[in-house]
């Protein structure tokens, strides 16, 4: 998952499990050249609502282990990763990212949803549940999209 990765990559970096938000912004934008100091500072938020950095104050917090993150040397993220993620996508990350192939999730979820009658952010929940996946990051964006299913 390229988020992870490019999120991750300052943590593994510095060998460290958290930093400054200036210095993650720096980390990316100046010493690896992937982004723009404002595209750095998206990324921080993109990887917060993901779950994969939590904030402490301006301390960013990298929620998994730099040791289970590899940043190939050829690695460089692209710009979607920038880019906001519905709570179905994330849902369908976590699966993927547990062990199920992507083609087979989708189709188990799509499934639960027909035969449940149920959006496809809670089918999607249901599902992970089910398979035993951790999804409690997500779990307030799934309630808003159930709720306001056309915002």
């Amino acid at each position: 998952m390229s988020l992870r990765v490019a999120a991750a990559a300052p943590f593994v970096q510095r060998g460290t499990q958290s930093m400054r938000q200036n210095e993650f912004v720096v980390a990316l934008s100046m010493d690896r050249d992937w982004f723009s100091p404002d595209q750095a500072k998206r990324l921080a938020d993109v990887a917060t609502e993901a779950g994969i950095v939590e904030r402490d104050g301006e301390t960013l917090v990298l929620t998994v282990d730099t040791a289970d993150i590899e940043v190939p040397e050829e690695f460089v993220p692209d710009e979607d990763v920038l880019a906001e993620r519905s709570p179905f996508e994330r849902i369908l990350d976590a699966v993927v990212a547990g062990g199920r192939p992507k083609h087979e999730a989708v189709g188990a979820i799509n499934a639960c949803q027909q035969s449940l009658g149920l959006t496809i952010e809670a089918a999607a929940l249901v599902y992970a549940r089910r398979e035993g996946v951790d999804i409690e990051d997500v779990l307030p964006a799934v309630r808003e999209a159930v709720r306001n299913p056309d915002s």
